[in-house]
């Protein structure tokens, strides 16, 4: 596959965690580009990805959702583990350019203002949703090292008279 785009191993990586179980809407892809990116790339830019991929028989589209063909879960499987995130995502867009075309696949075309609404709608959610201030933050408890070895007990397992 040539040129391979960055965009390409993006969406291909947040593919893989967001159509574990059930093949993935553009709300899950994009939750995941974002925790994994901090950053959501341009809705012309995934169009293409997603037309690219898809025409290479890397993404299909099941029921309104999206999830990885056999080949592109082979390319997912061979990513060493225990490797950094940079290290993956490097070895993802080698593999990438040493894939061969095998057979026609039928292009996937999602409209880049599909896409923006979605995104925005996302970002609006991310927004509102922020973190509850009703729970309140664990309080920490300092225990000394002489009465660790003494074996005392932690100030919540003791027993009240």
């Amino acid at each position: 596959m040539y040129p391979v785009h960055d965009v390409d191993a993006i969406l291909l990586l947040s593919l893989a965690f967001a159509a574990k179980r059930h093949p993935a809407d553009l709300n899950e892809i994009f939750t995941t580009i974002d925790l994994a990116q901090k950053m959501l790339p341009s809705p012309n830019k995934l169009s293409d990805a997603f037309a690219r991929l898809s025409a290479y028989g890397l993404i299909i589209e099941i029921n309104g959702g999206y999830t990885l063909t056999e080949d592109a879960q082979k390319m997912m499987s061979n990513q060493r583990k225990k490797d950094d995130a940079k290290k993956n995502f490097y070895r993802l867009k080698e593999h990438l350019a040493d894939y061969l075309l095998k057979g026609e696949h039928d292009s996937i075309f999602i409209h880049p203002d599909q896409l923006r609404d979605v995104i925005d709608a996302y970002k609006a959610d991310r927004k509102t949703s922020g973190r509850s201030w009703f729970i309140d933050k664990p309080k920490h408890v300092w225990v000394s090292k002489k009465n660790l070895v003494r074996g005392a007990t932690l100030p919540g397992n003791r027993r009240k008279p």
